[in-house]
């Protein structure tokens, strides 16, 4: 292995500010057919399968509480033909074998089902960000993703059982969830040269949009023609197979991956000397509490997803009630803008990085800039829907342009928290996990009281409100906002708890 001197020696003395700019062009033959985008893909793999179990239960849900099953012992439907009905039966059979099992569910236990797993995700993400930086990374995401993928598989039967053993049944998919959540971007701080973070991470949190895209057209597919229970098969198993694959294929470190060639690990190690990036397990929690930078991105994460969230939430809402398209059309148009996400997603970060790789910008310029861009346009736009929506035309390309610029954010305060302590990077997207769960609780209650208030301006206050926020975090950000690594966050930072 390489020592950290002849890192160093590789990529040249760093400059004083510590900017990337300032270091080296050091180049890579292989571009985009390299050991590091392989390893973005697999990642990009398991966010995909992460988003689509995380989702499975709400497209299910309506089949598993609401079908039309034959009534029977336990609610279900897989049921023998009464004996007297000779005449029948086969047919019987044949399709009652078609037909899931249907559950007494009330409302409220629906609603406890489809938030348990944001519940252990919630509990889970700041102590996960601190044991992803004690435990090997490619050992807890592989083993994280293989659990809520088995869990998935036997969703089913625990519903079968009951309700209490299936909410602890996503409880704990919640926590398996959130570790592979706040784990992944450790491998980033190894693998990824500073010029090609962007386009990497982006690349691998596109799976997330894809994700959701494809549970959004296949589950409820699935579930009318082979029944509920295989919606959570189908995307279980494809989790298990990521698991596999993620084990042989995946490596912490470039020095120790079979597979990479001399001079790809040479580029990576040595275009990653200058970064001080070695895990600590001591936390210093005064220094952070009193940093702005860090509180710049955490309430920028807070603002940015009360958007998301409103969107994810209500968007089949509005297009139904407001735009009077029926539910399969909303769906589809659901989906149409998660496509355009993401592929919003993964053209942001290659043009960071050919923002950065050129010269033009700064690194604290572009993730201001990419902010601002991603919070302003959707703001506007989505303060003027109301005024619109005597046009589904015009509504949908306001929508398109939303979801495309709010994508750049994610090139932009979203991953900061890795420039300013990449040593802590773990944590801190547990922290900011956090953050981003508020509001996703906060803003959907927010938003159903307004609608169950006044159904005429109750989406116009909605969108006044989420502009409101969005703006505020931009506000800060923008302010307080930094690129390079914290004191705090350097390896001679003497004060700790």
């Amino acid at each position: 292995m390489s020592t950290r001197a002849e890192a160093k020696a590789a990529a040249g003395d760093p400059s004083p500010d510590g900017g990337v700019n300032s270091a080296p062009m050091l180049t890579s033959s292989k571009g985009f057919c390299s050991v590091r985008h392989g390893l973005a893909l697999m990642v990009h793999l398991c966010n995909f399968a992460i988003s689509t179990q995380q989702m499975n239960l709400s497209i299910a849900i309506p089949a598993m509480a609401n079908g039309t099953a034959l009534p029977g012992p336990h609610n279900t439907s897989a049921e023998e033909p009464p004996p007297g009905d000779l005449e029948n039966g086969n047919e019987t059979l044949m399709t009652s074998k078609a037909v899931a099992p249907v559950y007494d569910w009330s409302p409220e236990i629906q609603g406890i089902l489809l938030s348990s797993l944001n519940y252990g995700s919630f509990l889970a993400s700041i102590p996960s960000g601190y044991v992803a930086g004690i435990v090997r990374t490619r050992h807890l995401v592989g083993t994280a993703l293989f659990v809520f993928s088995i869990l998935s598989l036997l969703t089913p039967l625990a519903a079968e059982a009951g309700v209490a053993l299936l909410i602890l049944l996503r409880l704990v998919q919640g926590i398996a969830q959130v570790m592979i959540q706040t784990s992944q971007y450790l491998i980033w701080v190894k693998w990824a040269p500073p010029l090609e973070r962007n386009q990497l991470i982006t690349l691998s949190v596109s799976g997330l949009m894809l994700g959701y895209l494809t549970v959004l057209l296949a589950g409820g597919f699935l579930s009318e023609t082979l029944g509920w229970p295989y919606v959570f098969y189908v995307f279980g198993g494809i989790g298990c197979a990521c698991s596999c694959l993620w084990f042989p294929l995946v490596y912490d470190d470039p020095e120790d991956h079979p597979f990479i060639s001399t001079g790809e690990k040479d580029y990576i190690v040595g275009s990653l000397a200058q970064q001080d990036c070695a895990p600590d397990r001591s936390l210093p929690i005064k220094a952070m509490v009193k940093s702005l930078p860090l509180w710049s991105i955490l309430l920028s994460q807070f603002s940015e997803n009360w958007y998301f969230y409103v969107m994810m939430a209500y968007l089949p809402t509005y297009l139904n009630s407001v735009l009077q398209v029926d539910l399969k059309g909303s769906g589809f148009l659901s989906a149409l803008l998660l496509a355009v996400a993401f592929v919003s997603v993964i053209l942001g970060g290659l043009l960071a990085d050919l923002l950065l790789s050129r010269k033009v910008l700064t690194l604290i310029v572009i993730r201001r800039l990419f902010t601002a861009t991603g919070v302003l346009f959707p703001s506007v736009l989505s303060v003027l829907l109301p005024w619109v929506s005597f046009s589904l035309g015009i509504t949908m390309a306001f929508l398109v342009l939303s979801f495309a610029t709010s994508s750049l954010c994610q090139a932009g305060s979203l991953v900061n928290f890795m420039d300013i302590a990449p040593r802590y990077t773990s944590f801190l997207r547990g922290l900011s996990l956090v953050f981003a769960q508020l509001s996703g609780v906060i803003a959907p209650t927010v938003s159903g009281f307004f609608i169950s208030q006044d159904s005429e301006f109750g989406w116009r206050n909605i969108f006044l409100l989420s502009a409101a926020v969005d703006i505020s975090g931009l506000v800060f950000y923008l302010v307080f906002s930094q690129a390079e690594v914290q004191d705090w966050a350097k390896e001679q930072t003497l004060t700790r708890m």
